[in-house]
Protein backbone atom coordinates (compact mmCIF):
# COMPACT_ATOMS: atom_id res chain seq x y z
CA UNK A 1 0.00 0.00 0.00
CA UNK A 2 2.90 2.24 0.66
CA UNK A 3 4.17 2.06 -2.99
CA UNK A 4 0.56 2.19 -4.14
CA UNK A 5 0.40 5.99 -2.21
CA UNK A 6 3.61 7.12 -3.80
CA UNK A 7 2.56 6.10 -7.27
CA UNK A 8 -0.58 7.72 -6.79
CA UNK A 9 0.70 10.85 -5.37
CA UNK A 10 3.14 11.39 -7.72
CA UNK A 11 1.08 10.47 -10.93
CA UNK A 12 -1.42 13.58 -9.66
CA UNK A 13 1.82 15.98 -9.14
CA UNK A 14 3.90 14.69 -11.65
CA UNK A 15 1.97 12.97 -14.16
CA UNK A 16 5.15 12.39 -16.89
CA UNK A 17 7.24 11.23 -14.23
CA UNK A 18 9.57 7.84 -14.68
CA UNK A 19 9.15 5.45 -12.19
CA UNK A 20 12.16 2.96 -10.84
CA UNK A 21 10.17 0.27 -8.31
CA UNK A 22 12.70 -1.13 -6.33
CA UNK A 23 10.21 -2.40 -3.74
CA UNK A 24 9.70 -6.53 -3.53
CA UNK A 25 8.23 -8.31 -4.62
CA UNK A 26 9.07 -6.51 -7.91
CA UNK A 27 7.06 -9.03 -10.00
CA UNK A 28 4.07 -8.12 -8.20
CA UNK A 29 5.04 -4.12 -7.69
CA UNK A 30 5.57 -2.92 -10.88
CA UNK A 31 2.08 -4.45 -12.68
CA UNK A 32 0.30 -3.06 -9.36
CA UNK A 33 2.15 0.22 -10.25
CA UNK A 34 0.71 -0.15 -13.97
CA UNK A 35 -2.72 -0.60 -13.15
CA UNK A 36 -2.71 2.69 -10.90
CA UNK A 37 -0.96 4.54 -13.71
CA UNK A 38 -3.50 3.48 -15.96
CA UNK A 39 -6.62 3.66 -13.49
CA UNK A 40 -4.89 7.76 -13.38
CA UNK A 41 -4.79 8.10 -17.18
CA UNK A 42 -1.17 8.71 -16.97
CA UNK A 43 0.39 5.00 -17.71
CA UNK A 44 3.54 5.61 -20.01
CA UNK A 45 5.28 1.87 -20.51
CA UNK A 46 8.43 3.32 -21.23
CA UNK A 47 9.02 5.24 -18.00
CA UNK A 48 8.09 2.72 -15.18
CA UNK A 49 10.87 0.25 -14.52
CA UNK A 50 11.14 -2.45 -11.98
CA UNK A 51 14.77 -2.94 -10.31
CA UNK A 52 16.43 -6.34 -11.19
CA UNK A 53 19.71 -5.04 -10.92
CA UNK A 54 20.82 -6.61 -7.50
CA UNK A 55 20.65 -10.34 -9.41
CA UNK A 56 22.92 -8.76 -12.10
CA UNK A 57 25.56 -7.99 -9.73
CA UNK A 58 25.29 -10.87 -8.27
CA UNK A 59 25.53 -13.35 -11.51
CA UNK A 60 28.58 -10.86 -12.40
CA UNK A 61 30.26 -11.38 -8.77
CA UNK A 62 30.07 -15.18 -8.43
CA UNK A 63 30.92 -15.39 -12.03
CA UNK A 64 34.04 -13.05 -11.39
CA UNK A 65 34.79 -14.86 -8.29
CA UNK A 66 35.31 -18.15 -10.43
CA UNK A 67 36.59 -16.37 -13.59
CA UNK A 68 40.43 -16.46 -13.77
CA UNK A 69 42.93 -14.76 -15.24
CA UNK A 70 40.04 -12.50 -15.90
CA UNK A 71 38.45 -11.42 -12.69
CA UNK A 72 35.71 -8.45 -12.64
CA UNK A 73 34.97 -8.68 -16.52
CA UNK A 74 32.08 -10.67 -16.39
CA UNK A 75 28.47 -8.98 -18.07
CA UNK A 76 26.63 -11.35 -17.10
CA UNK A 77 22.57 -11.11 -18.64
CA UNK A 78 19.71 -11.62 -16.53
CA UNK A 79 16.17 -11.68 -17.36
CA UNK A 80 12.83 -12.99 -16.06
CA UNK A 81 11.67 -11.44 -12.97
CA UNK A 82 13.05 -11.12 -9.49
CA UNK A 83 12.53 -13.54 -6.88
CA UNK A 84 13.84 -17.10 -6.86
CA UNK A 85 13.24 -19.46 -10.16
CA UNK A 86 12.38 -16.31 -11.79
CA UNK A 87 15.41 -14.94 -12.35
CA UNK A 88 17.81 -16.44 -15.13
CA UNK A 89 20.86 -15.80 -15.35
CA UNK A 90 22.17 -16.07 -19.44
CA UNK A 91 25.66 -18.12 -18.90
CA UNK A 92 25.14 -18.73 -22.68
CA UNK A 93 25.49 -14.91 -23.55
CA UNK A 94 28.66 -14.49 -20.98
CA UNK A 95 31.59 -13.33 -23.43
CA UNK A 96 35.25 -14.08 -23.15
CA UNK A 97 36.30 -17.04 -20.89
CA UNK A 98 33.80 -19.02 -19.65
CA UNK A 99 33.90 -19.73 -16.10
CA UNK A 100 32.74 -23.72 -17.05
CA UNK A 101 32.20 -25.76 -20.06
CA UNK A 102 30.36 -28.06 -17.17
CA UNK A 103 26.33 -27.80 -17.42
CA UNK A 104 25.81 -28.28 -13.50
CA UNK A 105 28.56 -25.84 -12.48
CA UNK A 106 26.43 -22.84 -14.56
CA UNK A 107 23.41 -24.69 -13.14
CA UNK A 108 24.72 -24.42 -9.50
CA UNK A 109 25.59 -20.71 -9.91
CA UNK A 110 22.49 -20.14 -11.09
CA UNK A 111 20.80 -21.52 -8.47
CA UNK A 112 22.98 -19.28 -6.46
CA UNK A 113 22.12 -16.46 -8.30
CA UNK A 114 17.93 -17.27 -7.68
CA UNK A 115 18.61 -17.91 -3.70
CA UNK A 116 20.94 -15.55 -2.70
CA UNK A 117 18.25 -13.00 -1.53
CA UNK A 118 17.77 -16.33 1.02
CA UNK A 119 21.35 -16.73 1.65
CA UNK A 120 22.12 -13.53 2.80
CA UNK A 121 19.05 -13.22 5.66
CA UNK A 122 20.31 -16.65 6.72
CA UNK A 123 23.69 -15.98 7.44
CA UNK A 124 22.35 -12.78 9.01
CA UNK A 125 19.98 -15.28 11.23
CA UNK A 126 16.60 -13.43 10.00
CA UNK A 127 17.96 -10.00 11.40
CA UNK A 128 18.28 -8.17 8.26
CA UNK A 129 18.52 -8.70 4.00
CA UNK A 130 20.60 -7.26 1.40
CA UNK A 131 20.29 -3.81 2.40
CA UNK A 132 23.93 -2.62 1.27
CA UNK A 133 24.30 -4.66 -1.79
CA UNK A 134 20.87 -3.46 -2.77
CA UNK A 135 21.53 0.25 -2.03
CA UNK A 136 24.66 -0.46 -4.73
CA UNK A 137 22.41 -2.21 -7.24
CA UNK A 138 19.15 0.84 -6.95
CA UNK A 139 22.17 3.56 -6.83
CA UNK A 140 23.77 2.32 -10.28
CA UNK A 141 20.24 1.54 -11.69
CA UNK A 142 18.99 5.08 -11.12
CA UNK A 143 22.48 6.91 -11.89
CA UNK A 144 21.85 4.92 -15.36
CA UNK A 145 18.18 6.31 -15.69
CA UNK A 146 19.29 9.88 -14.98
CA UNK A 147 22.13 9.56 -17.12
CA UNK A 148 19.75 8.55 -20.19
CA UNK A 149 16.72 10.71 -19.09
CA UNK A 150 19.11 13.81 -19.21
CA UNK A 151 20.86 12.83 -22.76
CA UNK A 152 24.35 11.75 -21.40
CA UNK A 153 24.26 8.46 -22.22
CA UNK A 154 21.98 5.42 -23.88
CA UNK A 155 22.62 2.73 -21.58
CA UNK A 156 21.93 -0.85 -22.46
CA UNK A 157 19.90 -2.31 -19.00
CA UNK A 158 18.26 -5.25 -17.72
CA UNK A 159 14.73 -4.10 -15.91
CA UNK A 160 11.79 -5.56 -15.45
CA UNK A 161 9.13 -3.62 -17.31
CA UNK A 162 6.16 -3.86 -19.37
CA UNK A 163 7.48 -5.94 -22.58
CA UNK A 164 5.04 -3.86 -24.86
CA UNK A 165 4.08 -7.57 -26.49
CA UNK A 166 8.02 -8.58 -27.17
CA UNK A 167 7.58 -11.43 -25.21
CA UNK A 168 4.89 -13.80 -24.25
CA UNK A 169 4.67 -12.42 -21.16
CA UNK A 170 2.93 -9.01 -19.87
CA UNK A 171 5.78 -8.13 -18.01
CA UNK A 172 9.18 -9.25 -17.67
CA UNK A 173 13.07 -8.63 -16.97
CA UNK A 174 14.59 -7.70 -20.66
CA UNK A 175 17.37 -5.77 -22.03
CA UNK A 176 16.13 -2.17 -22.83
CA UNK A 177 17.99 0.57 -24.35
CA UNK A 178 17.27 3.55 -22.45
CA UNK A 179 17.13 7.17 -23.55
CA UNK A 180 16.03 10.89 -22.65
CA UNK A 181 12.07 9.83 -23.16
CA UNK A 182 12.71 6.40 -20.92
CA UNK A 183 12.49 2.97 -22.67
CA UNK A 184 13.75 3.62 -26.07
CA UNK A 185 14.08 -0.06 -26.88
CA UNK A 186 13.35 -3.97 -25.45
CA UNK A 187 15.85 -6.12 -26.88
CA UNK A 188 15.04 -9.48 -27.27
CA UNK A 189 16.36 -11.93 -24.90
CA UNK A 190 18.97 -13.78 -27.27
CA UNK A 191 20.23 -17.28 -26.98
CA UNK A 192 19.60 -19.27 -23.90
CA UNK A 193 21.14 -22.24 -22.88
CA UNK A 194 19.11 -25.36 -21.61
Amino acid sequence: SIVFNIVETTARVSPNATYCIVTNPVNAVVPIAAQVLKKLGVYNKNKLLGVSMLDVVRANKFVNNERTPYPNQAAVPVVGGHSDITIVPLFSQLQGPAVSKSSERLNALAVRVQNAGTEVVKAKAGAGSATLSMAYAGATFALLVVDALTGKSNPVVYSYVDTDGTQPSSFLAIPLLLGTSGILKRYPIGRVSD
